[in-house]
């Protein structure tokens, strides 16, 4: 059986859930970690028994716990019918000026390894996570990046991570505490989006890790990713939001597709198409087929498209299946909004590069060394 490893960001508080981040400049800066995702194999609503031996995901899933009914939380107004599609991003990407690797490199110019991690790594555009889900706070820190790339005419990448239930019990999990808090925390984050260009990663693993959902459970949760999809786009029409596909070494594309259908990704007024390979080591090449079946399956309009986490992707995935800071990996292409390839918007560094699987450090702390093989492979 082949295992597909998914990474993703791992978000805690004082409750013993592992810590992920710390509010700098009134922005979230992600401590990502890892879980391994699903396995290929067709999994029911409720896991059986786990395998003898268990992937840390498949240890902590959930049995079908219940979260409210769809029809029972509040909907947003879809744009207007007939409204034009925003057109697709064309500025540079923007690089946070508070990031980890930044952090490293400042407090440490005279170690050797310095320069590289800098030029390679540490100047380049990465997302943003918003994991935290205060709903106080949220237009503040989202206000914060968005006005900080509008002033310098750059596009963010936003990454929101904080559906209930997240990670299905793993190592990422957490999130907000029911869907309806959800909803509320998703008004907050898009009334801090502003009026430029935006790149929203929505869920990461939401819709390829959500049989471990009851299926009312996953009902509700698909109906609460397509209203944040809504919200957003309708809070921002120049924000592309782009849903959960795993990535090529999960489910096959027209299992993909049908989840993504039924949470909105077909839509319009909630979508402009798909991401893949989030924090992952499938080939660039790999994902550019996965994603355009995906696509094709999926149907919809014909200007949805994808976008493709290529952070740490340039020597592929390892053949014996392992995710915590394989040894071998190197840096994928670097992030851009011209890809020249039809249907897939922008390459990404969705995961910062170095920060470690739990392996090669704390999970979700950055590594030097970690960062440093990336970058001189």
């Amino acid at each position: 059986m082949v295992t597909a490893a998914s990474v993703v960001v791992a978000v805690g508080a004082a409750t013993g859930m592992i810590t992920a981040l710390e509010d700098r400049d009134g922005t979230d800066e992600a401590r990502p970690s890892v879980t391994n995702s699903p396995s290929l194999d067709p999994a029911p609503v409720v896991p059986p028994s786990p395998p003898a031996s268990p992937t840390p995901a498949e240890r902590g899933r959930l049995s079908g716990s219940p979260v409210p009914k769809a029809s029972a939380r509040p909907t947003a107004t879809a744009p207007a019918a007939g409204r034009t599609r925003a057109p697709a991003a064309s500025g540079r990407l923007y690089r946070n000026p508070s990031s980890q690797v930044l952090d490293w490199v400042r407090a440490n110019p005279g170690d050797p390894r310095a320069s590289v991690i800098r030029s390679r790594i540490a100047e380049q555009p990465a997302a943003v996570w918003f994991t935290d889900s205060r709903r106080d706070t949220i237009a503040s820190r989202v206000r914060a990046v968005t006005s900080g790339a509008a002033a310098q005419g750059r596009v963010p990448v936003l990454v929101v991570y904080a559906i209930p239930e997240r990670d299905c019990g793993g190592a990422s999990e957490g999130g907000a505490p029911d869907l309806d808090s959800y909803d509320a925390w998703i008004d907050g984050f898009a009334a801090g989006l502003g009026s430029g260009e935006v790149i929203v990663v929505l869920e990461p693993d939401s819709i390829a890790q959500s049989e471990c959902l009851s299926a009312d459970g996953r009902a509700a949760r698909f109906a609460s990713l397509a209203r944040a999809g809504r919200v957003l786009k309708s809070a921002n029409p120049r924000a592309r939001v782009y849903y959960d596909a795993g990535h090529s070494g999960w489910h096959a594309a027209s299992k993909q597709a049908a989840l993504l259908r039924q949470a909105g990704a077909a839509s319009a007024a909630s979508s402009d198409g798909i991401f893949s390979n989030v924090s992952n080591f499938h080939r660039t090449a790999d994902e550019i087929v996965y994603d355009r079946a995906v696509l094709d399956a999926l149907g919809g309009p014909a200007g949805l498209g994808a976008v493709i986490d290529t952070s740490r992707n340039g020597a592929g995935a390892p053949p014996d299946g392992e995710w915590c800071d394989p040894d071998g990996r190197k840096l994928g292409r670097t992030p851009t909004l011209s890809t020249g390839e039809a249907r897939i918007d922008a390459y990404l560094w969705v995961k910062l590069p170095g920060e470690s699987d739990g392996c090669k450090g704390e999970p979700g702390q950055f590594s030097p060394s970690y960062a440093y093989d990336l970058a001189s492979s």
